[in-house]
């Protein structure tokens, strides 16, 4: 299990980092303490996930299209 923050990792390594918790889950040969720490990291990297994706829908909501459906900038999600 790495070491690495959650807060620091990107998505891809995020992902990849919880596809390694679930299949040590799945595998069931970890000792009971250790299944505990693998779940909680699993939880923390999945809500870290959905709010990296979050933040991807968000700005591609942000594009603006002109007229024939080509994009021409960015417009704010929460006007002010």
């Amino acid at each position: 299990m790495s070491d690495t923050p959650v807060s620091e990792m990107s998505f891809e390594d995020a992902m990849r980092a919880l596809e390694d918790v679930v299949n040590r889950l799945e595998a069931g040969d970890v000792p009971l303490e250790d299944s505990i720490k693998l779940y909680e990291r699993g939880a923390e990297l999945k809500a870290h996930c959905q709010k990296k994706l979050a933040e991807a829908e968000e700005k591609v909501a942000q594009i603006t299209l002109d007229k024939d459906g080509q994009p021409t900038g960015t417009a704010p999600v929460h006007p002010q």
